[in-house]
């Protein structure tokens, strides 16, 4: 029987039974989860990438930032605050009914990714993408490329957003190691 958990439940149980015990451990059922760790980040410098960096709450490129995620889980809607050096990052990840996918919001915009086990990893392709409510069409969604998995035996995660037009939004990759529970 399929967990209740957003990622086991989207991904399948002999999925999310192969891949490492660290990457269950960050996408799992726990109510709460903190971790910390670092953070390359890149972007486009030009304005309109940093004003809408800004207005979604991503963080600013810069090398090695500090990363802090907090998980609060309550039962398939799980919120994601992310702090970059300097930036606050929040997210909120759910199902819906029927989908198949993942929906991940940030600010105004809803992204639906299908999950794959890829290996180690999770591989996130996105599906869609609304703004505003109003559905984008394939040509306005652009590219994101999305990974989590194991590296070094430590959670690894590799996003990169590029935008028509814009370029790249955004690009992170780093590590991050879950805290001791605090109980």
């Amino acid at each position: 029987m399929t967990s209740l958990a957003l990622f086991p439940a989207l991904l399948g149980d002999d999925a999310w039974r192969s891949l490492p015990a660290v990457v269950r451990a960050m996408h799992g059922a726990a109510p709460m989860l903190r971790a910390n760790g670092t953070a390359d980040v890149a972007g486009a410098s030009h304005f309109p990438a940093r004003c809408l960096r800004r207005l979604l709450g991503l963080p600013a490129p810069g090398p090695q930032q500090a990363l802090a995620l907090t998980i609060e889980r309550n039962g398939t809607c799980e919120v994601w605050t992310r702090r970059f050096t300097g930036r606050r990052m929040q997210s909120v990840l759910d199902r819906r009914t029927g989908s198949p996918l993942l929906y991940e919001r940030l600010g105004a915009a809803t992204l639906g990714f299908t999950l794959r086990r890829d290996g180690d990893t999770i591989d996130w392709q996105l599906c869609s993408l609304h703004v505003f409510g109003m559905p984008m069409p394939r040509a306005l969604r652009g590219h994101v490329l999305s990974r989590s998995g194991m590296h070094d035996g430590r959670y690894h995660f590799s996003v990169d957003v590029r935008l028509p037009v814009l370029g790249q939004l955004i690009a992170y990759e780093g590590w991050l190691e879950p805290l001791p529970d605090e109980q």
